[in-house]
């Protein structure tokens, strides 16, 4: 018996409200035919499935919903069949597993684990995946109730499905745009590493060659007798022409990192006074050189911006570098810094050049634009300005200028205040030694190098150093042997080298007792920020990158020595 028929007739309901004769039983009929027009509506429905069954799960009713649905006729299947087996039968089987596992007791595969928790009075609603006449599969999503007589006696179970094909759609689109965007993200990354790992060793390949170019052409300047004039300005040559050579590969291997994304920042609280007193330490020997003045600000000391302490330098003397270089004869320049608000800080460079059109400054920060600069004198690599707006704006500011031809232009630079008022302190690391003369002690120096010119270059320096004796070794394994074997005082280690490298090296020898002791100092032309981080990380006393610059290596070996002679006293 169904519902509908459960239900009665509309006849026997007229009859009814006919014989009824209290005002209470008014309007009975019409309440008996709105049921069974809901009745019929739901089980009529095209839009879900409805699938009653008996006690046992025998399908009893199977609306016009599911036929639809599943392509079978209500004939086909009632009283025949359980809705499980309507089911994919590994779906079926993988619920009654997870069953089992969550309630600790064993679940059949079947119709039992569809309605399991359905008979104990627990709301249901899971997916499910139909297999209909034809084969095919339809996603559900089905909600399962069991039906209780007066008694709160199971006697069937009721199945009410809609079709989930679309948002499975949806949702197998979903995840192919994660996976590709997860391909395309890993793609991203890996041709990030493959660039950066360019640029390492194109750095590496450009300073090889150039250490021998400047390190050479700087002893032959410092040698003794000293050269002739005429050798002098040969030499003199060389040298501007390399370590220009040198800045050029700098700019454009560092524009190349911020372009890459791997430049990182430490944007922090620094005090601007300091900042500016050591910009102008830096810059005035170039303002001088060229006779132009330049005057700087008096900063309280309490004024704090939000940025980089290196990267601010170097913005700094970029933008001060350009006001000099392109400055009229005897010119000046002029600092300033004003408050914009409560939150920014306008830091100015004022020159009194030629000025720019505005043509010229549309073409500004592209770059290698010289704007026709190329044709006169002045060095420059049309890098520079490009890279202080990068550098800007990774630290949330802006950059801009006003020009007037004739007259002279501003750079302007606002960024981030802050109210911190912590005293910035600057530490440093480098300690300048003079060497005594005097010393009769002699120290034992291990070179790891492979290059025969940058080895020939290390034994010209240490040959003026007569408190030096130089080992040196051509691969690691070989340095290793002889580091154990003569036990020296300090060892400068090659990174890129044949066998196993410098990195492989050094964690050999901070392995063994016998070596971990010995101060070791990079010396590489592996020069990216990220190689000089990680060098330091990894221990070393010093991270040197080529070309040598022969004051910096000098002192180098002074501090390490004392440090080594130290070690030694104490241990």
């Amino acid at each position: 018996m169904t519902p509908i028929e459960a239900s009665g007739t509309p006849d026997s309901h007229k009859t009814s409200s006919n014989n009824s004769s209290t005002g209470a039983d008014t309007g009975r009929p019409d309440a008996l035919l709105k049921t069974v027009a809901l009745q019929n509506a739901i089980f009529n429905s095209v839009n879900f499935s409805s699938i009653a069954t008996d006690e046992n799960g025998v399908i009893q009713i199977f609306n016009i919903g599911a036929e639809r649905m599943l392509g079978y006729s209500a004939a086909e299947v009632m009283n025949k069949v359980t809705p499980s087996e309507l089911s994919d039968a590994l779906e079926i089987i993988a619920r009654a597993k997870a069953l089992s596992l969550e309630l600790g007791v064993p679940i059949k595969p079947g119709f039992e684990s569809l309605v399991f928790k359905a008979s104990r009075g627990i709301e249901d609603i899971y997916e499910l995946t139909y297999v209909r006449k034809d084969r095919t599969r339809l996603p559900a999503i089905v909600s399962v109730t069991a039906l209780r007589d007066e008694h709160a006696t199971i006697i069937g179970y009721l199945l009410i499905g809609t079709d989930n094909t679309a948002r499975k759609q949806i949702e197998a689109e979903r995840k192919q745009v994660e996976s590709e965007l997860h391909l395309a993200k890993a793609a991203a990354e890996r041709a990030n590493l493959a660039k950066s790992d360019f640029l390492s060793s194109m750095s590496h390949e450009l300073r090889t060659p150039l250490s021998a170019i400047l390190g050479f052409a700087q002893l032959m300047e410092s040698s003794a007798p000293p050269p002739t004039l005429a050798q002098q300005r040969s030499i003199s040559q060389i040298l501007k022409a390399g370590w220009y050579l040198l800045d050029l590969i700098n700019e454009i291997l560092d524009l190349a990192l911020v372009e890459s994304g791997k430049l990182s920042l430490s944007l922090e609280p620094i005090g601007l006074a300091l900042i500016m007193q050591e910009v102008q330490a830096m810059i005035e020997p170039q303002a001088r050189k060229l006779d132009i003045s330049v005057s700087f600000p008096q900063i309280e000391e309490t004024r704090y911006i939000i940025a980089d302490r290196t990267r601010m330098k170097q913005i700094l003397i970029n933008l001060l570098s350009n006001a000099i270089k392109y400055n009229r004869p005897n010119g000046s320049v002029a600092v300033t810094c004003n408050v914009i608000g409560k939150k920014r800080m306008r830091i100015s460079v004022e020159d009194k050049g030629v000025g720019l059109s505005s043509g010229q400054i549309e073409q500004l920060f592209q770059p290698f634009n010289r704007l026709g600069q190329e044709l006169h004198a002045v060095e420059g690599t049309g890098i520079g300005l490009v890279m202080t707006k990068r550098l800007v704006e990774l630290m949330g500011g802006k950059i801009g200028v006003n020009s007037v031809p004739g007259e002279g232009s501003t750079f302007w630079v606002d960024l981030n205040v802050s109210l911190s008022t912590q005293v910035d302190t600057v530490s440093s690391d480098i300690i300048i030694h003079q060497r005594d003369e005097n010393t009769t002690d002699q120290h034992t120096l291990l070179y790891v190098e492979d290059n025969p010119a940058n080895l020939m270059l290390v034994e010209d320096l240490i040959a003026r150093r007569p408190d030096i004796h130089l080992l040196s070794a051509v691969d690691g394994i070989t340095g290793v042997e002889m580091a154990l074997a003569h036990q020296p005082d300090v060892i400068l280690m090659d990174i890129n080298l044949p066998g196993i490298n410098g990195f492989r090296v050094f964690e050999i020898l901070a392995a063994d007792p016998r070596t971990a002791a010995i101060p070791v100092v990079a010396l590489s032309a592996n020069a990216m920020p990220r190689d000089i981080e990680k060098g330091i990380e990894a221990g070393f006393f010093r991270y040197l990158t080529k070309p040598i610059k022969v004051g910096e290596f000098m002192e180098t070996l002074d501090v390490v020595m004392k440090f080594a002679m130290k070690n030694r006293r104490d241990s």
